[in-house]
């Protein structure tokens, strides 16, 4: 999966090498790195990352897909009105990624987690284009974030945020009945609600509906909510661990 990344990392820098020149630490706009070497990074990674996927019982398609959401966003979605697109479907990937390495048969617990990643990988997305929209404007870009606006975009991504830390504080309550799983503990639902807590405070933040906050303001609520969201994940996931949702 790194060097899946890295290719599809190469090629966005390729492909955005005019738009970038004179941004400090772009290496192929500044001439630090020619085309032709990024190329080679680009198709090297991503063969020897498909042989090692193969390798380790990850299907081939599944990593040539996880390639064509990247490429797909570099090349045609990024600055677009479906730019949250490829981020809503790649992120979901990640966690089947991992597990088929691990386990093999994908748990009934996806049915939960797969919904909700694909949620959260939209609501950061828009938060992200939020906190571009200016520059984004400017270089004549577009991103659902500004098409929502300024008051809009904001409340769409606190309603995503609370929307996601409900559905996995709900599910830990109903695994048994959802039979992905047991009751979880107490002090599990406490963890995960608390970790819940930090991506929405990080929404509500810049959520005000009255007023443009500035975008160093949005950048930060960005960042709090991508980590609040990993946050989520891990206890989540820890926790319906601990209440069977994997097996043994």
């Amino acid at each position: 999966m790194v060097l899946l990344q890295f290719s599809i990392g190469a090629v966005n820098d390729l492909h955005d090498a005019p738009r970038d020149a004179g941004k400090p630490g772009k290496p192929i706009a500044s001439g630090e790195l020619t085309a032709l070497v990024a190329m080679a990074i680009a198709g090297l990674a991503a063969a020897v990352g498909v042989l090692l996927a193969a390798a380790v019982g990850v299907p081939v398609g599944l990593a040539l897909i996880v390639l064509g959401i990247g490429y797909g966003y570099d090349l045609a979605l990024k600055g677009t009105v479906l730019s949250w697109l490829p981020f809503a479907v790649g992120i979901p990937i990640l966690p089947v990624y991992g597990w088929l390495v691990g386990g093999g048969t994908l748990p009934p617990a996806f049915v939960v987690i797969l919904p909700v990643a694909f949620l959260a990988g939209a609501v950061l997305s828009i938060a992200n284009a939020d906190a571009d929209a200016e520059r984004d404007a400017a270089a004549g870009l577009d991103s659902l974030a500004i098409r929502l606006g300024p008051i809009v975009a904001p409340l769409v991504v606190l309603g995503g945020q609370c929307l996601v830390g409900g559905i996995a504080v709900a599910s830990l309550l109903l695994g048994e009945g959802l039979g992905v799983g047991a009751l979880t503990t107490p002090g599990g639902l406490f963890a995960v609600a608390g970790a819940a807590l930090v991506p929405i405070a990080g929404a509500a933040s810049v959520a005000r509906g009255t007023r443009r906050v500035g975008a160093a303001a949005r950048e930060r609520a960005w960042r709090i909510e991508a980590t609040g969201d990993a946050l989520l994940a891990a206890a989540w996931l820890a926790t319906a661990a601990g209440a069977g949702w994997f097996g043994g």
